[in-house]
């Protein structure tokens, strides 16, 4: 079973408009123990994220060294320092994603974009929830025994016409080994595609042979 971004995600959010005070988000910070929270228009579209590194810019004093690098980004961050509201300290635009994203998804798109969370969004682009690293990594928790059950009565017998006598299916830490024999090489590819769609499956390792070729 492919888990979807919805399954997993925080409907509950903190969230600010545009025009919150910095004041009113460094205390909403503080009182809700969270990092950062998505950013909204007035029509309830997410439109940015707001951090505590984005705030901190603010309160950071410029360096009197006279690194070059510390120059550089100090002037790239005069704006931000500038700022008075959420929509003034802001990163944007926002990495969001969708509620029928899979986790996979999920996960490609935060290490692509080294962001920590995605604000989730309908079609509308309107906040619906927040999904974050550990809800993303809590997929793996699941039991190997579980993840063998679901591939060996589930997954096989889906892919295959017919599901050999003899197919060997061994999970350990979330890895998947397989081995048997299968009638031709595009079934062990399909069999290994399908399961690594599973939950909890770290990775899947083909060990089948074949009786044509």
């Amino acid at each position: 079973m492919s888990v979807a971004v919805a399954d997993i995600m925080t409907t509950r959010v903190v969230s600010v408009r545009e025009d919150a005070s910095y004041k009113d988000m460094a205390a909403m910070l503080r009182q809700s123990r969270i990092s950062a929270f998505p950013v909204l228009d007035h029509a309830g579209r997410v439109i940015g994220v707001v951090s505590e590194a984005d705030l901190l810019v603010k309160e950071a004093a410029l360096a009197d060294g006279t690194s070059l690098l510390a120059a550089l980004r100090h002037l790239r961050e005069d704006d931000k320092a500038e700022g008075i509201t959420a929509g003034d300290l802001m990163s944007a635009p926002a990495v969001t994603i969708g509620p029928d994203a899979r986790v996979e998804e999920a996960a490609r798109l935060m290490y692509d974009k080294r962001v920590k969370r995605l604000p989730v969004v309908n079609r509308a682009g309107r906040l619906v929830g927040i999904v974050s690293r550990v809800d993303v990594l809590s997929v793996f928790d699941r039991p190997d025994q579980m993840i063998r059950q679901e591939i060996t009565q589930r997954v096989l017998p889906e892919v295959l016409t017919l599901v050999p006598h003899g197919l060997g299916v061994a999970v350990r830490d979330g890895i998947v080994t397989l081995s048997g024999r299968l009638a031709a090489e595009h079934e062990g590819k399909s069999v290994t595609e399908a399961i690594r769609h599973v939950q909890g499956v770290v990775a899947v390792r083909d060990r089948f042979s074949y009786l044509e070729g």
